[in-house]
This record gives C-alpha cells, sequence and structure tokens, in this order.
C-alpha cells in the first residue's frame, strides 16, 4: 500500500482527535483547575498538542451550545458547567457531602472570621481542626501564611471558584448574613 499526502493527513487529523478527547476525559475526571505541567504528566503530549486541543474543545463546546465550557485562570484550566447551570448542580451536588460535618463546620469559621488565626480555629473546633485545615490548604481552599507561632488562615480564589461564591464583596459570606438578619436595614 502507498502512502499518499492524503493517508499522511488523515493519520494526523486522527492523532489530533485522540488527543483532543484525552484531555477532554483528563479536564472530566479531575474536576478542577490543572496545569500545563500537570496536563503535559497525566496525557503525555506535548504543550503545543494540548493547546491546540485546548482551543479545540473551546470551539466544539460554544459551537454546540454546550452547558460545558473550559475555564481559564492565571494558566490553570477546567471542565465547568456555565453558570446559568450553577443552580441545577448545586441541587443535585447537594446529596453526599464532600466534607463531612466537623469539616463543613470549620471551613464555615474560616470563611466567615477570616483573616483568622490557626490557633484561634483549635481553640473552636478542637485538634481535629488541625487535619481540616491541612485537607483545605491541599485541596487550595484556603491559604495559609506563617505568623509568629501560628499560621493566618484566608480563604483562596479557589475557594469561591469550587462554592461558586461572587468576590465582588469584601466578604460575600459575612454581608450575606448580615443581610438575612437585617433585611432592608430593619
Amino acid at each position: 500500500m502507498e502512502l499518499t499526502k492524503e493517508t499522511v493527513d488523515e493519520i494526523d487529523w486522527s492523532k489530533e482527535e485522540e488527543s483532543t478527547k484525552l484531555i477532554e476525559a483528563i479536564f472530566f475526571i479531575s474536576g478542577r483547575f490543572l496545569s500545563m505541567q500537570e496536563l503535559i504528566s497525566l496525557s503525555n503530549l506535548n504543550s503545543l498538542v494540548i493547546k491546540e486541543a485546548i482551543g479545540k474543545i473551546k470551539e466544539r463546546y460554544s459551537k454546540e451550545d454546550s452547558a460545558l465550557e473550559i475555564v481559564e485562570r492565571d494558566n490553570l484550566w477546567k471542565v465547568d458547567v456555565k453558570p446559568e447551570y450553577h443552580s441545577i448542580i448545586n441541587k443535585l451536588a447537594t446529596g453526599s457531602a464532600e466534607f463531612s460535618k466537623a469539616e463543613q463546620e470549620t471551613l464555615a469559621i474560616i470563611a466567615y472570621k477570616q483573616p483568622i488565626k490557626q490557633s484561634v480555629i483549635i481553640k473552636i473546633r478542637g485538634n481535629k481542626a488541625y487535619d481540616h485545615v491541612h485537607r483545605f490548604i491541599q485541596m487550595g481552599l484556603i491559604k495559609s501564611k506563617k505568623e509568629g507561632h501560628t499560621n493566618i488562615l484566608t480563604l483562596s480564589d479557589e475557594f469561591y471558584d469550587y462554592f461558586n461564591v461572587s468576590i465582588g464583596k469584601k466578604n460575600p459570606l459575612k454581608e450575606g448574613l448580615e443581610e438575612v438578619q437585617n433585611p432592608e436595614g430593619e
């Protein structure tokens, strides 16, 4: 069988399609922002092929009027549901909690009181809160900065993305609670 230009083009197109599907599958299963280095490591593709695949996925999602989109932030990418579908996703997602009740309470205190000393969190929540804080840092939901003998904990941008909370306000969690407690300034 003779190798023609058409055959070579067909093979190249097939490889591109397979690369695009691989990147899409990686995004789907990860459910979080991925760096180029992580994408290279997971796919064994080079950065040019990955960037081209991301472009094709973005294009396909926009052409198909899909509920999905590629979100890019600080050279990190992930597949996410478009904002207009967040409410239904949040309803479905509340079925089984990703965090234990104790973890939820610890994270709620950090979110409400931030910036807050880790030592204060431990006094309020007990020694198990060390594990909670460690997990939240690993997940990228909070940031920790050393100050004296303790750490200062604040929410990260990933927290706001993860929980689909707007950061337009200074502390939207506090202000939202105040609005519920005092509707229309009563």
